[in-house]
Order: C-alpha cells, then sequence, then structure tokens
C-alpha cells in the first residue's frame, strides 16, 4: 500500500513537471517582464511578409502575432512546411531574451482545421 503511494506521488510530479501550457502571443506580451528567462510555449501566427533567414544559415527571423500584439522571434534550425500556411497556427518553445525576442528551440505548426463548428438543425432534413 506504500509502496503504490510512493509510486502515485512520483508519477503525479513528473507528470506535473513535464506539463507545458502555452500563452498566446498577447498574454505573453503583457506578461513581458514578468516571463523574460523563463522556459514557456507562446502560440500565434505568422506574420505575412516578416520571414527572413540569414543568408547561408538555418537562423530564421519571424514575427508571431495574435489579437493585435506581435513578437519577434528566431529559430536556428529547419521549419516544417506548414510554417508558412497563414492559416496554422505555430506553438514556439523557448525563452524570451531580455531585448524581446523570443529565442526559439522548438516549432511546433498545428495544422488548419478542415472541419466547421456543429450548428444544430433547424428542424428539417440536413441529409441528401
Amino acid at each position: 500500500m506504500v509502496l503504490a503511494a510512493v509510486f502515485g506521488y512520483f508519477a503525479f510530479t513528473a507528470f506535473a513537471n513535464a506539463t507545458l501550457y502555452y500563452l498566446t502571443v498577447d498574454e505573453a506580451v503583457a506578461q513581458r517582464s514578468e516571463l523574460v528567462g523563463e522556459t514557456f510555449q507562446v502560440k500565434g501566427r505568422l506574420m505575412p511578409d516578416s520571414f527572413v533567414r540569414q543568408e547561408g544559415s538555418t537562423l530564421a527571423r519571424f514575427v508571431l502575432q495574435e489579437n493585435g500584439a506581435q513578437l519577434q522571434a528566431s529559430y536556428d534550425g529547419v521549419l516544417p512546411d506548414l510554417f508558412f500556411n497563414e492559416h496554422s497556427e505555430v506553438v514556439l518553445l523557448g525563452q524570451l531574451e531580455p531585448s524581446g525576442n523570443f529565442l526559439t528551440d522548438q516549432v511546433l505548426v498545428k495544422c488548419p482545421s478542415k472541419y466547421q463548428s456543429y450548428e444544430p438543425s433547424t428542424g428539417q432534413s440536413d441529409r441528401q
């Protein structure tokens, strides 16, 4: 019984420490002073025409936007193909530098949804 409780406690603390929530760009910008140097995830959309890759390098700079706020970000590596889709949501993992740049260690691109929200039937048959 005691052994099961110990394993349960370790499993709970390991899961709690492994969970990283993300902030939207506007939330991260609003909390900028508290987030400098912290590792966290941030979600937004690629701002059109903001992507610049350093010539002869894998270093890229770009801007994410969400709800009117913008966040400058940089990533050194190969980016997923869907990254350049203006409808995709991008989730970055990294740290906010004192300069305000988000230094990204990992880029995750969420596929744009192909589904529409459910609308209740008006009483007429929706099937044909």
